[in-house]
């Protein structure tokens, strides 16, 4: 097996890579850059933003709140069987599921939903965090206790 041997000009190329390399990083401008002096721009709309400038009134909020739920119960009892039993049985977290998603509704969440009868991808994703929150109140129903050794006769 050869073993690498270290040359004169292997050295001295590591050694002139280091002063470059140190000498880039070490240099810095010690002037502060000067901001271009021009009058303030209109701020454009920016469909990206969902701050909170709109605020969405009370009464657009308790219509949300109702027509979302009317809507969760609905879609699901279209497989239901027994619809009476199950109406009653979704009303509680649908409502649920509409209030935790009232708290942040942004106006546009509720123009889009109220006015044009569609769901924004940002009330999607709130959706299923809400459904995750509300679903998770509610005791789930003891399964089978495989711990347990059945006993022979």
């Amino acid at each position: 097996m050869k073993t690498p041997t270290f040359t004169r000009n292997f050295f001295f190329s590591a050694l002139a890579c280091v002063v470059i390399a140190l000498s880039v990083a070490g240099c810095s401008d010690d002037e502060k850059p000067v901001a271009a002096k021009s009058a303030p721009a209109a701020v454009a709309h920016n469909p990206f933003d969902h701050s909170h400038d709109t605020p969405v009134t009370d009464i657009q909020k308790h219509k949300f709140e109702h027509d979302f739920a009317d809507q969760c119960v609905q879609r699901e009892l279209k497989n239901s069987t027994n619809i009476e039993f199950d109406k009653m049985r979704y009303a509680t977290p649908c409502m649920c599921i509409a209030k935790y998603l009232m708290k942040d509704l942004t106006a546009d969440e509720a123009q889009l939903f109220l006015g044009e009868h569609k769901n924004a991808q940002s009330l999607v994703i709130k959706y299923e965090n809400a459904a995750y929150h509300c679903l998770q109140q509610n005791a789930h129903p003891k399964g089978p206790d495989f711990t347990r050794v059945p006993q022979t006769n």
